[in-house]
């Protein structure tokens, strides 16, 4: 697969030392071994073997904690991934029961939860919804029948009769005493008689007084007569209301009783219906009235419709029914997969909502909303964990139904005393869902190390993979992949060597030509864009140049910040030489990366020393701009120093080190090789080689150790180089062991295969130095001594110089002769 053969290495500056061959710059996918996309078979998702084999794992045990977190890099398919297999073996099983939730007749802020059968929530709902509107023609027809009349009726004269019968025997019994009986508007009065005529009163007070009294003796009689009979008319009407309300009732259960026979024929198999049918039957015939009243509003509506009565009205919600899980032909849907993109609290749980009646908030049974678990109960629930963590509530309310293992409906404001108001406690709903959380490896170890219940409930981790190993059949998987991605997109079909280019870039962007990186979504970009620029210019293949325009193009329009820093570089702004030789000097590289680009820089690193206690200074860490990774360099710089030089004398150096026009904070340790070289430089007085700039890390015994982004470090030296003319002695100094990790662009590539530009690779501290200052290091020999005139001879000679000096300051200070200096001032 790979054009890299270890070649014979080319031959540069830098003391002799051979620089690495352009085959060993950039590794490339020989198209020969690809076919065309066109003959690929599909392939959607490559190494991710242990990832995928833990997601089976977990959506196989139906055992409760054993919930899975998926986590990795963003952009490496996940998400699609975890919803592909979700719904293959979704698709499988059998589908979950539907709910519902009723009215809870004797108490009313307890709403019934009932389980269903998949696909007859909704067929129960339409069965409620069409017996309410043939209850408000069958009740009303039935109290419109003769039958109704005919006993109603009887009833009523059976009361008048009674009423005419009472008051008949109080007018003849006043007729006999010569009492008239009258109606007046305040009630009824008993005026006497004479021969038939109403005496009147001026006539009655001309009566003896025995007289008054004996007509007064028979009105007061029959005033008690007219007591009595008034106090047994309430008793009567009483009678003949509970006569009429048995009527109502038997003639409304007759048809209450007919309409709901079909609809518990229907569901009768489902537990919970009968009991719930039943009490709808005993609150409409109580309530009978209500049915007449809504028919007789229907009646007069604009368009008038007979039997227009739904659940919708306010007097009968309580006859309606709620469907919380629920489709329309649920039969063989199989489980369901939610994905839930802003899983707020009551996104997951659900929520009661409220209206507003009369300045009030009022609720029901009705207004219970399902959440996504819920929806998701008997599945599987997809949840991304950054969004979760980040709604207040949400987090502690998922763990809360897994380990009760139901669906308890609250409001977030109830839990915490935010809001007072007429609320309901619902039956809770039995849960059993798989949960699915995907984040980063980040939020997966904290969560593990911080919440003692997460354990527990996510016993299961899929971690997808950043890369794989790059061979000749992972390319030709990775070949199929592209080409299952081209497809789904409807891009292009691609070329072998479109396939191949694309290859390449995807180790680069595993900083690593022994991998390929696994982001999907950055190489579904960048088809997308390929296939743009193969259809402008006519093709209808996506090729290599395609490939190589969208890298080119992606790179120029996120280079702006790259451009101005090089520039300043180029108009000597920032001072960073790439030629000529310095003392105590050396080109230092880092990498920026600001948003979603990185790019390499150069950074100036210089060193100063003197006869001092010992002391290695770091600038940027007493000013507070190194990181405690570059402080750690530093230290190890001194360990290396004073375990390496003059072991039989007191190290008595002062020192500093700086970036030099750094104004922002430093950290890691990829600059400390580039530092001890400074250091060398600086002892040994022996000038370092501008043209080159340096990266890598060291450790105490002086080997150099691999660092991170040695791509855009060398590029980046590389186009400030070009910048202003490549002279043929320019170079890079990086880690032997990076260099596996070489994907250089080809624009460097083929510099270095003209010998303008070279790549070292160095394993040692000795290596690195005499390459920069064209001087060996020198080893010492059989006594012990280092090489006279080699870097480390001179470095040992003038640490001992500088511990002489020490003696000697403190002798004279001994002798009172002067004191000694403060450590200070530099050579």
């Amino acid at each position: 697969m790979a054009k890299r053969a270890q070649g014979k290495p080319s031959s540069t500056n830098g003391g002799g030392h051979a620089a690495l061959p352009p085959e060993m710059l950039r590794r490339t996918t020989d198209p020969a071994i690809l076919s065309s996309a066109a003959e690929l078979p599909p392939n959607g998702l490559i190494g991710q073997s242990r990832a995928l084999d833990a997601l089976d794992l977990g959506t196989s045990i139906p055992g409760s904690g054993f919930n899975i977190f998926v986590m990795g890099p963003r952009g490496s398919g996940r998400h699609r991934a975890v919803n592909s297999l979700l719904q293959a073996r979704a698709g499988g099983e059998k589908p979950p029961d539907d709910w519902i939730y009723v009215a809870n007749f004797t108490t009313p802020h307890r709403p019934h939860a009932i389980r269903m059968p998949p696909g007859s929530a909704v067929s129960f709902r339409d069965a409620m919804e069409e017996l309410l509107g043939d209850l408000g023609v069958a009740i009303p027809a039935t109290f419109e029948a003769e039958e109704y009349k005919s006993r109603a009726g009887a009833i009523v004269r059976e009361m008048e009769e009674a009423h005419e019968n009472l008051f008949g025997d109080l007018n003849r019994k006043a007729r006999e005493l010569n009492v008239a009986v009258m109606r007046t508007p305040m009630g009824f009065a008993f005026v006497p008689q004479k021969e038939g005529e109403t005496l009147k009163p001026e006539d009655f007070e001309k009566l003896d007084t025995d007289e008054q009294k004996r007509i007064q003796d028979q009105i007061n009689l029959l005033q008690g007569e007219l007591k009595s009979i008034l106090e047994k008319l309430p008793g009567m009407e009483k009678a003949r209301r509970d006569r009429m309300r048995a009527l109502n009732q038997e003639m409304a259960s007759r048809a209450v009783t007919a309409e709901i026979a079909e609809v518990a024929e229907t569901f009768s198999s489902i537990e919970g219906i009968a009991k719930f049918l039943e009490n709808v039957s005993r609150d409409v015939i109580k309530n009978v009235q209500v049915f007449m009243e809504a028919e007789e509003a229907a009646q007069k509506a604009p368009l008038p419709v007979a039997g227009l009565i739904s659940a919708r009205d306010p007097r009968l919600r309580q006859y309606g029914v709620n469907v919380i899980v629920g489709e329309e032909d649920g039969d063989g849907r199989g489980a369901p997969v939610v994905v839930e993109t802003n899983p707020t609290y009551r996104n997951l749980i659900g929520h009661i909502e409220h209206i507003s009646q009369m300045g009030a908030l009022v609720t029901d049974f009705t207004l219970i909303k399902s959440g996504a678990l819920h929806r998701a109960n008997g599945g599987y629930l997809v949840v991304d964990a950054r969004q979760l963590l980040m709604q207040p509530g949400a987090w502690e309310a998922l763990k809360r139904v897994l380990k009760d293992g139901e669906i308890r409906v609250t409001s977030l404001g109830e839990q915490f005393s935010l809001v007072s108001t007429v609320s309901l406690d619902p039956d809770p709903i039995p849960l059993s869902v798989k949960v699915v959380l995907i984040g980063d490896r980040m939020i997966y170890y904290m969560l593990h190390a911080l919440d003692p219940d997460f354990a527990s409930l996510f016993k299961v981790s899929a971690d997808f993979d950043d890369d794989i190993d790059r061979t000749d059949d992972a390319a030709r998987q990775y070949a199929a992949m592209i080409a299952t991605i081209a497809e789904r997109e409807k891009l292009a079909t691609l070329s072998p060597d479109g396939l191949a280019r694309m290859i390449d870039e995807t180790a680069r962007f595993a900083a690593d030509a022994e991998k390929l990186s696994l982001q999907v979504e950055t190489v579904t970009d960048i088809l997308r864009e390929a296939d743009h620029w193969a259809r402008d210019g006519g093709g209808d293949r996506i090729g290599a140049d395609a490939i190589a325009r969208t890298i080119a193009e992606r790179r120029r329009r996120a280079g702006r910040l790259r451009e101005r820093m090089h520039e300043a570089v180029t108009r000597d702004i920032v001072l960073i030489d790439t030629s000529g030789e310095a003392v105590g000097q050396v080109n230092g590289l880092s990498v920026l990366s600001p948003g979603d680009q990185r790019f390499g820089t150069a950074a100036r690193i210089t060193a100063r020393v003197r006869m001092g206690a010992g002391k290695l200074v770091d600038i940027e860490r007493e000013v507070k701009l190194g990181g405690p990774l570059h402080s750690k360099g530093i230290l190890i710089l001194s360990g290396f120093l004073s375990a390496r030089y003059a072991l039989d004398a007191p190290m008595a150096l002062w020192a500093s080190l700086v970036f030099e026009q750094s104004y922002g904070g430093v950290d890691g340790d990829s600059a400390s090789s580039a530092e001890l070289y400074a250091l060398l430089s600086a002892l040994s007085g022996v000038a370092i080689d501008q043209s080159f700039a340096v990266t890598g890390s060291v450790n105490q015994m002086g080997e150099v150790q691999a660092i991170g982004g040695v791509n855009e470090k060398i590029e980046g030296f590389f186009d400030i180089c070009s910048a202003r003319g490549l002279t043929g002695r320019q170079g890079v100094l990086i880690p032997a062991a990076n260099t596996r990790h070489l994907m250089l662009r080809e624009d460097a590539v083929e510099a270095c295969a003209k010998g303008r530009f070279a790549v070292h690779a160095v394993g040692s501290i000795d290596e690195g130095i005499a390459i920069l200052t064209g001087r060996p290091a020198g080893e010492r020999d059989a006594g012990g001594s280092f090489p006279e005139g080699s870097i480390n001879g001179l470095v040992e000679a003038r640490l001992r110089e500088f511990a002489d000096m020490r003696r000697r300051y403190g002798a004279a200070r001994d002798d009172g002769a002067g004191a000694a200096p403060a450590d200070g001032g530099a050579s």
